[in-house]
């Protein structure tokens, strides 16, 4: 089986094209697909991401807050997840997911929803890190290194990219997705806020 890092990026784009899938859902395809374009994309339909992608460009205006508290008040999550109608804002099904994203945040302390929300002099500074790391070694060795590490400092900070706490075999992503193909509307996860009691605000860091 290829690894991630030995996926040809020509070939997520191919996909990406083809499904309207996320980047990181083809990269995983085609890993699970021996680099098969054809079944890389099976995979996807099969795992309802292909006709998710396809609705991610739908208006999401409704939707709900929530929230959740815990370890006896020491802990506190606020979220936002968006969908299209107030219908499914109501849905037993929707409100059990944001439930599920609350639980998950509270637990795993991602910091941004998904990779394109992390700055990019952050991302600049873990590569050079990475780049430090990998000093002498071919360029073309060293650079599948340095992104497989990016791969995993995402999957350890966005909440989209990290195992759902019940089951760390799925990504809030995938989560995200079944529930799009269940429902059969755009859903997103907008944003969120974790508290802590005593940490450190950024001011004061």
């Amino acid at each position: 089986m290829k690894t991630t890092a030995e996926i040809d990026p020509q070939l997520v784009k191919q996909l990406r094209e083809k499904t309207n899938a996320g980047f990181m859902d083809c990269k995983r395809a085609l890993v699970e697909s021996g680099g098969d374009l054809e079944k890389a994309e099976t995979i996807l339909r099969t795992k309802g991401i292909a006709s998710a992608g396809k609705k991610a460009s739908r208006a999401t205006k409704e939707g709900v807050v929530a929230s959740y508290i815990h370890l006896q008040g020491k802990v506190g999550v606020l979220v936002e997840v968006n969908c299209e109608t107030d219908f499914v804002a109501r849905n037993e099904n929707f409100r059990e997911f944001v439930k599920d994203i609350t639980l998950h945040i509270a637990a795993a302390h991602p910091l941004y929803v998904s990779r394109a929300d992390v700055p990019g002099n952050l991302i600049e500074a873990e590569r050079e890190i990475y780049k430090a790391q990998v000093k002498g070694k071919p360029a073309n060795i060293a650079d599948k290194i340095v992104e497989g590490k990016l791969d995993k400092f995402y999957s350890t900070v966005c909440l989209l990219e990290q195992g759902f706490i019940k089951n760390p075999d799925v990504t809030i992503k995938d989560l995200l997705n079944a529930k799009i193909s269940e429902l059969g509307e755009n859903i997103i996860i907008r944003r969120f806020v974790r508290y802590l009691v005593g940490e450190a605000l950024a001011s004061e860091a």
